[in-house]
């Protein structure tokens, strides 16, 4: 259940203790629920600061969107794969495994040498319509066509990650699992810093408590550019997910021939929708949140070494049906990379075949808060459908 904070012009609902929560990040929520266009904020149990607004905050808008409450990483999100090996399939050496994938989906700042064949992307078309769509995008990223063509199927670096998993407990024990977390690379940061650039100057912004949480209003050419672009960036995020679902089935099917794949379990994190909640149409922003209505399914992802959970949403309109998206940040990578070492990763990620350098110490498992904790607080808004165990990690 949610605790109300009061003190702003609208209530915030958060399902993580408020004591627990950085000033810093509670500044923010406040900052945010006191904006005229805001009709609700909901916290989620992953709650943490973020650049402009707080990572882990669904903020609904009436006529109203802030860029900076998307985040640069436009569409960021998880795609999750159940396939039809069990542990006992997998090769006895996983790094020939991770090898494979790291072959097949580029990763940090790297992009394929010729966009991907679309055709070894199953199930997904349109990509003639979605590519004439770049044309109409702002001016200022015209020339990035080819680059943002070429990192189609790319990971990224920081927190984005490709992972083969287990399921652990229940009918499917054992069962194994692909999963990936990434977003809009680099033409979604390009798209989002640009917009949230001619937020800043509009005079409506002004004198807002924080420059970084400047909106573009309904009926303006301004919103109207940045719908256009943050719905295409949107869809490119997930379009990037669905190639490099595709390319890493093709690499585990060529480790293990005969290996088959059920549907995909896909969700956005970053990202805008309209809804209606109270009978008001809003325009709802997910920073660090998932969609949770009734029946949804969903993708909470842990560390690189504690397991992830896939969850079914319970509709609850008190979170405008969200739910966290991970785990969420007990400290900065800068802190990490002061607190850890390489041997504390090694140590943390025993189990696990991934890097265990000190390039990814800050994304170590202590960096992070306890996904069990994370559950747990939301119960009334997702049940656990599978707990998954990663034993392959893939990082930038």
């Amino acid at each position: 259940m949610y605790t109300a904070v009061e003190g702003a012009r609208v209530p915030i609902r958060m399902w993580a203790d408020p004591a627990s929560v950085e000033d810093q990040a509670m500044r923010q929520l406040h900052n945010v629920a006191n904006l005229p266009w805001v009709h609700g904020v909901a916290v989620m149990p992953d709650v943490h600061y973020g650049k402009g607004a707080t990572v882990g905050s669904v903020i609904a808008m009436r006529d109203a969107v802030s860029p900076a409450a998307v985040g640069v990483d436009i569409g960021c999100g998880m795609s999750a794969v159940r396939t039809s090996l069990t542990a006992s399939d997998l090769p006895d050496d996983l790094g020939k495994l991770r090898r494979r994938i790291e072959s097949a989906v580029p990763v940090g700042f790297g992009l394929h040498k010729t966009p991907v064949n679309p055709a070894k992307v199953h199930g997904v078309g349109g990509w003639d319509a979605f590519w004439k769509q770049f044309g109409e995008l702002h001016t200022g990223v015209q020339e990035l066509h080819d680059r943002a063509a070429r990192q189609i199927g790319s990971l990224g670096g920081g927190n984005h990650f490709i992972e083969v998993c287990l399921e652990e407990g229940g009918a499917e024990e054992g069962r194994v699992w692909l999963m990936l977390h990434s977003g809009s690379r680099n033409i979604g940061k390009e798209l989002a810093e640009r917009h949230m650039a001619v937020a800043r100057k509009l005079p409506h912004n002004a004198d807002l408590p924080d420059r970084d949480l400047a909106v573009f209003v309904a009926g303006t050419p301004e919103m109207q550019a940045y719908r256009r672009d943050l719905f295409w960036a949107q869809e490119y995020a997930a379009r990037n997910r669905a190639t490099m679902v595709a390319l890493v089935k093709l690499a585990l099917a060529d480790v293990v021939p005969g290996t088959t794949f059920d549907d995909a379990i896909s969700c956005h994190h970053n990202y805008v929708a309209e809804e209606t909640y109270d009978g008001v149409e809003l325009l709802v922003t997910r920073k660090g949140a998932i969609r949770a209505g009734s029946g949804d399914l969903g993708i909470i992802p842990g560390s690189m070494g504690t397991g992830s959970y896939i969850v079914r949403g319970l509709g609850n309109d008190s979170s405008f049906q969200s739910a966290s998206h991970g785990a969420g940040r007990r400290m900065s990578r800068t802190k990490a990379k002061t607190l850890f070492t390489a041997d504390d990763l090694a140590a943390q990620t025993a189990g696990v075949e991934c890097r265990k350098d000190s390039g990814v110490v800050d994304e170590i498992p202590a960096a992070y808060k306890d996904i069990e904790t994370v559950i747990q607080a939301q119960t009334d808004l997702v049940e656990v459908v599978a707990h998954l165990k990663q034993v392959v990690c893939v990082k930038g």
